[in-house]
């Protein structure tokens, strides 16, 4: 299985939305990774970034990944961090960071950064992947991106970030799903549910997924545990039982695909190539 989802920050970076007091004061290492994930059949994870708010936080992940190619297999990267690039200059920097995905945040499309957004083009030119993290309709923006840009492949986040089920009906998410599976290009990621759908029983939550998994098939849905989000609710272990529950109907050959082979596709899993020593930002960069 490949986790689709998992982060790394040291503090000493500096991430503004980590509070002291909060259970994610804490530097989270590669050892802490690999420790979480012992016994639990991984064969990689892909780092996401952590909003640490600069563009060397692309570097860093970068890094990792080529100091633990047998744990790390990709990594998506902040394209908030890259707006003012311009597409040149940030084709450049996609070459030097060499990400799988790069990752656009906000609590709706129209209030994450417009530079950034007019670098999408630029990712569907590369065939690097958009990874979206928004929290109001996310599944109907991935839809509506993947069709301006049908050479692009739009992966969402956290299965578009429904409403906790114990206070919202899911009826205008599964809408937004029906939709968003007409459009070939769009990937649904199958995370962050232990969190978002705390207190839910089990059963609602698997039906979730399966809704999700029925309409985008084996081929277009990956999986995550958003550890170490996921620890104040549960384990990584725990988190992703609770994401594989849904997947119940499959046959075993449909859900190798969502849990590992449809990674490997549409993040272009291969080995990193480290393209020399020299750092890769000026001061002036960040």
């Amino acid at each position: 299985m490949i986790d689709c989802h998992a982060h790394l920050w040291d503090l000493d970076g500096g991430y503004p939305w980590i509070r002291p007091g909060t259970p994610y004061h804490r530097t989270f290492t590669a050892e802490d990774l690999a420790e979480s994930g012992a016994d639990l059949e991984l064969t990689g994870t892909i780092l996401v970034e952590s909003s640490r708010g600069d563009r060397g936080e692309n570097v860093l992940l970068r890094d990792l990944r080529l100091r633990h190619p047998d744990l790390i297999a990709g990594h998506v990267g902040n394209l908030n961090s890259c707006a003012g690039l311009g597409p040149a200059r940030f084709a450049e920097f996609l070459a030097q960071t060499r990400p799988n995905g790069m990752r656009l945040g906000g609590a709706s499309w129209d209030a994450t950064p417009p530079s950034a957004r007019s670098l999408v083009p630029t990712l569907a030119g590369l065939g690097v992947a958009l990874g979206l993290n928004l929290h109001h309709a996310a599944v109907r923006v991935a839809a509506e991106v993947a069709a301006r840009h049908p050479a692009l492949t739009v992966i969402v986040d956290h299965l578009g970030n429904p409403a906790n089920l114990g206070t919202a009906d899911p009826g205008e998410w599964r809408e937004q799903v029906r939709r968003a599976a007409r459009v070939p290009n769009v990937i649904m990621k199958i995370s962050g549910l232990l969190t978002q759908q705390h207190g839910v029983p089990e059963e609602r939550v698997a039906d979730l997924v399966a809704y999700a998994a029925e309409a985008f098939g084996p081929d277009r849905c990956v999986i995550g545990s958003d550890w170490p989000i996921c620890l104040p609710r549960g384990s990584r272990g725990e988190s992703l039982r609770l994401a594989r529950r849904g997947l119940a109907a499959l046959s075993d050959a449909e859900r190798l695909r969502v849990l590992r082979t449809t990674a490997e596709r549409v993040y272009g899993l291969a080995a990193p190539v480290d393209n020399g020593p020299e750092p890769l930002l000026r001061c002036s960069d960040r």
